[in-house]
């Protein structure tokens, strides 16, 4: 997401002649959208997206888990 952002960053800086931007190469200006495409296909290729969406369904799992263990009494009060 970072670097799609700097790239329509570039691009309007680009468009609008802005410098430094503006004195770039349109290669450089354009290379944050390559470096995204690179990243979604490592990502997805060697399964660190679907790591994270497990570890977040996880994770609320287990905060609802204990909101309704904490609820109906079976967790151990924190003590102050």
């Amino acid at each position: 997401m970072y670097f799609l952002i700097i790239g329509v960053l570039g691009l309007v800086l680009k468009y609008l002649e802005i410098e430094p931007v503006a004195s770039l190469n349109w290669w450089l200006v354009l290379s944050p959208f390559a470096a995204a495409v690179a990243w979604w296909a490592w990502a997805d290729g060697s399964g660190y997206t679907k790591r994270k969406e497990i570890e977040k369904m996880d994770d609320r799992k287990q905060k609802r888990l204990d909101k309704q263990r904490a609820a109906i009494g079976l967790l151990p009060k924190k003590r102050p």
